[in-house]
């Protein structure tokens, strides 16, 4: 089938509709392309399809530094400029908000602000994960292709921050070679960057038992100059693995990153941005939306390791911040002491069991791509807080959480700010300022 892409989705494909009108999400297909299809799912309301070949490429087209474009999972978008990959990304919030947000065309316009985005399209990843695999009785470590079931063993990812470019060969030829002697029972490999503190923190994920830490630890040493090499230990069922230990096997036991004013430490399963120069544009969006005064109180929901809690605190009289997962709660406390933070009660537990007793003036949220919860939103709304930061990973949770505030009739959203923290990809962070109705 020959089809044009007339549009990106929130997703690795292609948007084409055939003559008849019906959606075709085309995986490898770019906006603008022409391309010869074959469908492989034809359902009653859409189908999907693969790229055979390309008749005429879009005029967005570049050529990406990285060979396993449309291979590795790593960049779907590697193909398509830069400048069309933030097009597409204000369109499907645009969409998003309309669609499922129920919002008409003039309150999308006033809502909508220009996409932000830090200078680097490449080489702004502080993290990467190497997955394993057994093949032919090797063992070897790679990246997710964009098929799942693919491992695809790479030298270099341009993802990745440039300051420790070399490690990913390094840190994979060296676990591949003891791979290969005896089982590590290896999970996930985690290496994180900083090109700013010079921390190179490598992490093994593996279960709970018996380790060979010290023949691990000689091999990375001799291999790559990590400020850090830790065993990250986990158990349960496959689906619900649960940490059940971090133990340090080399060097610091932790990364350390510096954000904007703020130096922060954190453990390997502690989640932090992985852009750090495009989250600093998120710290400035959310303080430009609550603009908090030194009398005043603050929330911070889902605070993780403190990314917004600790320039909040510096601007706030006190600071309620929730967390749920144990490493980013003591991540947190241990952050605050690094930067002699007194005004803030650290609350571990679920957002909506948890929600601080103390009142508020201005609040920040920052879910899980989930979104909220209708109890959240509700908690949310009893407080007398003048204006909320939420910031969101997920266009369509997003709208359906503004559309509920907006019914809801306490908060209504004033501005809606795309972050491109994910270059090469269609995902985008975006912060939104809601103040009271």
């Amino acid at each position: 089938m020959r089809l044009t892409i007339e549009t990106m989705t929130y997703g690795p494909d292609g948007l084409a509709r055939t003559p008849e009108g019906k959606a075709v999400f085309v995986a490898g297909g770019l906006i603008g392309d022409t391309v010869e299809a074959r469908i492989c799912e034809d359902g009653p309301s859409f189908s999907r399809a693969v790229v055979e070949e390309v008749l005429e490429p879009s005029p967005d087209h570049v050529q990406p530094p990285c060979p396993f474009i449309g291979i590795c999972g790593g960049c779907p978008w590697g193909g398509l400029s830069h400048e069309a990959q933030l097009q597409a990304k204000e369109e499907n919030l645009r969409s998003a908000l309309a669609r499922i947000g129920k919002f008409s065309p003039k309150e999308v316009d006033d809502l909508m602000r220009p996409i932000r985005h830090a200078k680097d399209a490449w080489g702004y990843r502080n993290k990467i994960e190497l997955a394993p695999v057994h093949e032919n009785g090797k063992f070897r470590l790679g990246m997710h292709g964009r098929d799942a079931s693919q491992i695809i063993k790479v030298d270099a990812c341009p993802l990745f921050e440039k300051k420790h470019a070399k490690a990913v060969k390094a840190v994979a030829g060296a676990l591949g070679f003891l791979g290969n002697s005896r089982d590590l029972q290896l999970e996930r490999v985690a290496i994180r960057s900083s090109r700013r503190t010079g921390a190179l923190e490598v992490a093994l994920w593996t279960p709970t038992g018996a380790f060979p830490r010290a023949q691990v630890s000689r091999v990375l040493g001799d291999a790559v100059r990590a400020t850090s090499v830790v065993r990250v230990m986990s158990k349960g069922e496959k689906r619900a693995r649960r940490v059940s230990g971090v133990e340090a096997l080399a060097g610091e036991g932790s990364w350390t990153e510096k954000i904007g004013d703020e130096t922060m430490r954190l453990s390997a399963p502690s989640f932090f941005q992985v852009n750090t120069r495009a989250a600093e544009i998120l710290i400035d969006l959310v303080m430009e939306a609550l603009d908090p005064q030194p009398h005043e109180l603050g929330i911070d929901l889902y605070c993780g390791a403190g990314t917004f809690t600790l320039p909040l605190a510096r601007r706030c009289e006190f600071v309620s911040a929730v967390e749920s997962y144990g490493p980013a709660v003591r991540d947190l406390r241990r952050n605050l002491d690094i930067a002699n933070i007194t005004n803030v009660d650290v609350i571990g537990g679920d957002a909506v069991r948890e929600f601080p007793d103390e009142d508020a003036d201005v609040l920040v949220v920052d879910p899980p791509r989930a979104g909220l919860a209708p109890e959240a939103i509700d908690l949310i709304a009893s407080t007398s807080a003048r204006d909320v930061a939420y910031v969101s990973c997920d266009p369509a949770t997003l709208a359906r959480d503004l559309r509920r505030f907006v019914e809801e009739g306490t908060f209504r959203p004033v501005w809606a700010t795309p972050v491109d923290l994910f270059p090469q990809t269609f995902h985008c962070e975006t912060v939104v300022r809601l103040t009271r109705a």
